[in-house]
């Protein structure tokens, strides 16, 4: 009798331990023929930017280390594999987001200024950034996957989420709702 009780009680708890993992499964389903994605750049080890830091000289700039360009690599690789169709793939101006996206789709990549890091800037800079961002992923429709490639304080303003290096944030935007967080692809 003891032993049946003990069978019964590890297999409920396998079947709770199991069915939150299958529920938090990553939503590539959710992408669709038109979805929207935004990408935390891949690991550049450190926080913020060095003092000199300027645009468009990288040498100036926190950059991805081996672990990010792998991570970059692995994240196309998984879009391929799933043959996703990626429509457009947006760019801050950062070398770490330029080189996520170029590692990852290679030539695809545009600059898209609404997706600069604001880690330094005032409240009335992000908050202008961030609509301005809002109204970008407002207009996609299509054809295809919009891919950002971002930095976490655009994507914690957007989504109210502080994603890892590497992971992107799948949302839809709703017309007078903003946007809808529908999952999360993890690094």
């Amino acid at each position: 009798m003891h032993r049946r009780h003990l069978t019964a009680a590890a297999i409920a708890l396998a079947c709770t331990v199991a069915l939150p993992a299958l529920a938090q499964a990553p939503p590539w389903p959710a992408l669709g023929p038109d979805g929207i994605v935004l990408f935390r750049h891949a690991d550049a080890p450190g926080t913020g930017d060095p003092p000199q830091f300027r645009l468009g000289d990288c040498g100036t700039q926190r950059n991805l280390g081996e672990r990010g360009r792998v991570q970059a690599q692995e994240l196309g690789a998984r879009f391929r594999a799933r043959n996703i169709a990626v429509g457009q793939v947006l760019v801050s101006q950062w070398c770490r987001t330029r080189d996520t996206a170029e590692l990852a789709f290679p030539g695809r990549m545009q600059e898209a200024p609404a997706f600069n890091s604001f880690f330094n800037e005032d409240a009335a800079q992000s908050a202008r950034q961030t609509e301005a961002a809002r109204a970008v992923l407002a207009g996609w429709r299509g054809p295809g996957v919009l891919v950002v490639v971002t930095h976490q304080v655009n994507i914690t303003a957007l989504t109210g989420i502080f994603p890892a290096s590497g992971e992107g944030i799948v949302v839809r935007s709703l017309p007078a709702r903003g946007l809808e967080v529908v999952g999360r692809l993890p690094p």
